[in-house]
């Protein structure tokens, strides 16, 4: 597809974008405008009907009162004309008395055992009839009875006199009464004079609430029901009563108090409706009932008790207005995006002329012809690219130029380091993450003797069996990114033979840093090893004179005094206690020494076991520990919760220990503190034992010579105590190390390798 109408397809693609978002973000704009506008208008039906509710009601209440009180007059009238027992008054006189009080009729209620039952009556179906299931009525009548207050919350109450609400007659259920219910006391019954008000229905239908109901969802056809509900009814069983064997759902226990309810979704509604209780503001939700899409709306109201008006809104109102702003949106925007393709096409024709010169351009510069320039004729975008690709010709043909040059360069460099690399005498091999050797040099060849073609490709077993899990940690160490470098160790040859060598490892990475090669460098180190142990059997031979000729020089003193003791018997024939018990000392201290010595010359036979520091620290401390009260001395132990053990021979390093807390207390005449820490380093594979006193100190010059044989700061020691403690630290391929400071104390730091799987156990040197 050409650049012209790869252009024209994106500018009509972006108009077309442009369409959508506008077509789009007017719709949903215009569906929340419908929706507000729904919202407001079913408030607006709901508060006109909340204020018709409490019109209505105020008008119904008012009435409800006259009435009442013309009850109430009635009554009061009748007991002045009627005998005060019942026993005494007939039906035919409350049928006259009626007629003439101007009621529909008169009933007379007696109190019983276990009820309140009317006797007389104008109407024949009345008597008989109970009242205790009549719930709050039968309430209301025994505190008449009882001449005290009536405290039912429903109907009026005047003194001596209460009425019922509006209900059902019990005797003759098509009609609609109002009672009052009189009782002084004067009489032995209850006078109940009751009329007929189906004009409160009819005035409902017409003018009340119901009509005013009916007129809105005649002039709001999207408005499909309105109807009020009572919170205290709605969602429960209804209360449902026999009356002269018809079933009768009385005007007080309705759950739809006024309106239609026909999209019906009770366990839904009930608790939107009692929500829209609790909170007091209007709950709107989207429903899909008898095939219509509804938008429901619940208002509480409050009137004679708390009511909830709901209204349901037809959706599909919205949905056909939507529709059909969208069709109309979507033909203009359908012709614009065809104009908009045409305009662009001839448009993109015009704008991308120049592009084909510096097109040729390009061209000639990718064939290696660098010399023709474009013209520029404009200041433009376009004319910016031309200037550009003039430059990028000049100097793509100078780069090309020094590019050929380096090229020639980096070959001599590369044969240069090859040459390097094959004749120098350190074996250099690179092996993959698998192991498997992917280049080696000539001294590989000579050091290992392997040929190239049998390394390449294949991995070197030459790493002596007791020696691989050290490698392996080492090997784990360049993969974390580290290096080793002059790591002396043994490695096998082709033939089986060992050799000694001094190896570096490092990693190789790619462009990205990822490691994807291993590079090791060898050096043959046996020679060097073999000159070394003759330098080291020199030492020791050296060692041993200077060890000889110390024990000679510390003997004779004490054979000095010996001599000069026996002489003295020799002339007087005679030897004191005094003089006895000196030459016993004397001999002891020649024995100590020769003892030490022959510690330090002679090692012992040892038994390695896994032991654990802290528990050797721990018995070292309860032989000395009775000394150190008395020397006021408090010695504190403070260790790590993870101490891996030691392969060591415990009763060496209880020596070692020993004389490191025995130097640590004389150094601590008057008393002091001496603070044990025993600490692992999981990283060194290595255990810490730091040993700190508050004694006088040793001078700096004086730390060096510390552990050379018979050098010693104290009056009664020979120095050979620390050079016998050094050794046994050396045969567990551990170290000691001293820090001082005059005045303040001194600090022994002993470090002993913890104990692995695989590791070699530490032997004692032979000879």
């Amino acid at each position: 597809m050409s650049i012209k109408a790869k252009l024209s397809l994106y500018i009509s693609f972006l108009v077309a974008i442009i369409l959508f978002l506008n077509i789009s973000i007017t719709y949903f704009s215009t569906k929340s405008g419908l929706e507000e506008q729904a919202l407001q208008q079913t408030e607006i039906i709901a508060k006109q009907v909340g204020a018709s509710v409490k019109s209505s009601w105020r008008a119904r209440q008012f009435m409800e009162e006259q009435i009442g009180e013309k009850l109430r007059a009635a009554a009061v009238a009748a007991e002045a004309q009627l005998d005060p027992d019942i026993a005494n008054v007939t039906n035919a006189q409350l049928v006259a008395l009626s007629r003439k009080l101007e009621v529909d009729g008169i009933t007379l209620w007696k109190k019983t055992d276990d009820d309140i039952v009317v006797q007389k009556s104008s109407e024949s179906k009345e008597i008989g009839l109970g009242s205790k299931t009549m719930d709050y009525w039968y309430t209301a009548f025994q505190q008449l009875f009882a001449l005290k207050p009536v405290t039912v919350v429903q109907g009026q109450k005047l003194t001596h006199y209460w009425s019922g609400p509006i209900n059902f007659s019990t005797s003759d259920p098509s009609k609609i009464n109002k009672w009052g219910s009189y009782y002084d006391g004067s009489t032995n019954y209850m006078i109940n004079p009751f009329v007929h008000v189906e004009v409160f229905m009819d005035f409902e239908k017409s003018i009340g609430t119901e009509g005013i109901i009916a007129q809105l969802l005649k002039d709001n056809p999207d408005i499909l029901e309105i109807a009020g509900f009572d919170p205290e009814f709605f969602g429960k069983n209804p209360i449902i009563k026999i009356k002269q064997g018809k079933p009768v759902y009385n005007l007080d226990v309705r759950d739809l108090k006024f309106g239609h309810y026909i999209y019906r979704d009770v366990p839904a509604d009930k608790a939107v409706i009692d929500e829209a209780v609790q909170t007091g503001r209007m709950i709107t939700k989207s429903a899909d009932r008898n095939g219509k899409r509804l938008l429901k709306s619940f208002i509480p109201i409050a009137a004679d008790k708390n009511y909830v008006i709901g209204v349901s809104f037809d959706r599909n109102v919205i949905r056909e207005t939507l529709v059909h702003q969208l069709l109309v949106h979507s033909f203009i925007g359908l012709g614009l995006l065809v104009a908009t393709v045409f305009a662009s096409y001839f448009l993109a024709g015009f704008l991308i002329r120049p592009l084909h010169q510096i097109l040729r351009k390009v061209n000639a510069v990718a064939g290696g012809r660098f010399g023709t320039s474009l013209p520029i004729r404009s200041k433009d975008e376009l004319g910016l690219l031309a200037s550009r690709v003039n430059t990028m010709s000049s100097n793509l043909h100078s780069y090309t130029t020094r590019l050929k040059d380096a090229a020639e360069e980096l070959r001599s460099t590369k044969q240069y380091l090859e040459s390097f690399v094959n004749q120098t005498s350190d074996a250099i091999h690179v092996a993959d993450l698998n192991g498997r050797l992917m280049q080696v040099n000539n001294a590989f060849e000579k050091m290992y003797g392997w040929r190239t073609e049998e390394a390449l490709g294949s991995a070197l077993h030459n790493i002596p069996e007791d020696l691989q899990p050290e490698f392996a940690r080492i090997l784990g160490t360049v993969m974390d990114g580290g290096a080793v470098a002059d790591y002396e160790t043994v490695r096998y040859r082709k033939d089986g033979a060992p050799i000694d060598v001094s190896m570096t490892i490092s990693s190789i990475r790619d462009e990205e840093g990822a490691i994807v090669a291993i590079a090791s460098i060898s050096r043959n180190i046996t020679a060097r090893k073999q000159t070394e142990e003759v330098l080291r059997r020199s030492e020791k031979l050296s060692m041993v004179g200077q060890l000889a000729a110390g024990v000679a020089h510390e003997i004779r003193n004490p054979l000095t005094t010996l001599r000069g003791f026996v002489q003295l018997q020799m002339q007087t024939g005679r030897s004191s206690p005094q003089q006895l018990q000196v030459m016993l000392s004397e001999l002891d201290r020649i024995n100590l020494i020769v003892s030490e010595f022959l510690i330090f010359s002679k090692p012992q036979a040892v038994h390695y076991q896994l032991v654990d520091v802290r528990r050797i620290m721990q018995e070292t401390i309860s032989l000395i520990e009775s000394h150190a009260l008395l020397s006021n001395v408090q010695i504190e132990l403070r260790t790590d919760e993870d101490i891996p053990p030691l392969n060591c021979e415990p009763n060496q390093l209880k020596q070692v220990f020993l004389n490191v807390l025995k130097n640590g207390m004389e150094a601590m005449p008057e008393g002091g503190r001496l603070q044990i820490d025993i600490a692992g380093e999981p990283r060194l594979d290595r255990v810490a034992i730091r040993i700190c006193d508050d004694g006088c100190g040793i001078p700096e010059q004086e730390l060096g010579r510390l552990g050379e044989p018979f050098y010693t700061s104290k009056e009664a020691g020979h120095g050979l105590g620390l050079m016998v403690s050094q050794q046994i630290l050396a045969n567990h391929k551990g170290s000691i190390r001293y820090e001082s400071e005059v005045g303040r104390g001194t600090c022994v730091e002993i470090r002993l390798p913890a104990y692995a799987d695989g590791l070699r156990t530490p032997q004692l040197p032979a000879g």
